[in-house]
């Protein structure tokens, strides 16, 4: 009997990379604009950069391995030596990732009101976690590595001032996107914040050779530290010294710390984005949850409210618009998080009702 497949479908084939890789950390980079389908407004094409498909599953192994190798082609890292970084979760598993394969000791300092798997997932990369009150905020866990590297010898990772971090994104994310849109239209790109290093770096790249692109940056409605105008404090080294006072608790993990990062200062000081918007964190859950369930894309809190905030600019771009938003990390990291607060493990009513409907293999009340 043959078989007949629905018009529009496609024998799927694959046939390898052609290449074997030496190390995991050559994984990293090189991942997919997707286009959304279902969710984006019929007169504009929309993308999504999914950055869970590095190896560590968010978009901070990028910044994770260039701090790394500049820094032992600087001789500031020597080998063997404990490297220790303040983090929300994602560098910190960059880090312990690249630290891993590398074979360095590392201390992750992070705020106690940060999701549970995030701790779990850099222990079970062999790293140390230490927490910090909640009430301190960032900047306590900020200061708490600052102390610890100085009281210890131990190389400070400095992900919110580093240079490594923004030269990573103008040197493989902006590139890609210059690939990946190359000979079409590329009228908006869409990013949140945490340190900054994303925008800064690919801004650097669509401002040279993409000038037309619109860069729109995004952050919490009620932690607007951009949008107010209001400069941040820092001391000789750039480090903040203390938080910022439009700052306010936000469910956004991995975005807008209660400081304004120098590497994001770049970004401010250089026009490097043409607009600022601001979108709350509950919409950033929802649009979460859309692309999960309506797109198969799963990402995180931060990836729902970049979207979110490209699907706002969606909607009054003008027709035949092309728009790529960033997606930093998957959402299997917030499932202690209010992500997953409607989630429940066990079988509601209607699914209760599914496995009734059959007399095998019930479940025993």
């Amino acid at each position: 009997m043959t078989n007949i497949r629905p018009a529009g479908t496609r024998i799927r084939s694959t046939e390898g990379r052609g290449r074997v890789y030496d190390s995991i950390l050559d994984t990293i980079g090189n991942t997919p604009a997707v286009r959304v389908h279902r969710l984006a407004p019929k007169h504009v094409s929309l993308y999504v950069k999914a950055e869970y498909f590095n190896p560590g599953s968010s978009v901070k192994d990028r910044l994770a391995i260039n701090i790394i190798e500049q820094a032992e082609q600087d001789g500031r890292l020597q080998p063997g030596q404990t490297v220790v970084e303040a983090t929300s979760g994602n560098t910190g598993i960059g880090l312990a990732m690249v630290c891993a394969a590398k074979g360095y000791p590392l201390v992750i300092v992070m705020a106690e009101s940060f999701s549970i798997e995030r701790r779990r997932l850099m222990r079970f990369l062999g790293a140390k976690v230490v927490l910090t009150p909640r009430a301190a905020k960032a900047m306590g866990m900020y200061k708490k590595a600052q102390e610890l590297a100085a009281a210890n010898g131990w190389f400070l990772a400095q992900q919110f001032e580093t240079s490594a971090n923004a030269d990573i994104h103008e040197n493989t994310t902006g590139r890609e996107i210059l690939a990946d849109f190359e000979g079409q239209a590329l009228d908006y790109w869409v990013t949140g914040y945490g340190t900054g290093g994303t925008v800064a770096g690919v801004a650097r790249v669509l401002r040279k050779h993409r000038p037309q692109t619109q860069i729109i940056l995004s952050e919490p409605d009620n932690a607007a530290l951009v949008a107010s105008g209001t400069e941040q404090a820092r001391d000789a080294a750039h480090c903040p010294t203390v938080s910022h006072p439009a700052w306010n608790p936000h469910l956004i993990q991995g975005w807008t710390p209660d400081f304004i990062p120098w590497v994001l200062q770049e970004a401010i000081d250089h026009h490097l984005y043409d607009r600022v918007l601001p979108v709350t964190s509950q919409a950033g859950i929802d649009w979460s949850r859309k692309l999960a369930s309506q797109e198969g894309i799963i990402t995180g809190v931060s990836g729902g409210a970049s979207f979110a905030t490209a699907i706002e600019v969606a909607q009054s771009a003008p027709a035949g618009s092309t728009l790529l938003c960033m997606l930093p990390d998957t959402a299997e990291r917030y499932l202690s998080s209010p992500l997953f607060a409607d989630i429940a493990p066990d079988m509601d009513a209607e699914e209760a009702a599914i496995a009734n409907s059959t007399p095998g293999y019930q479940m025993t009340p």
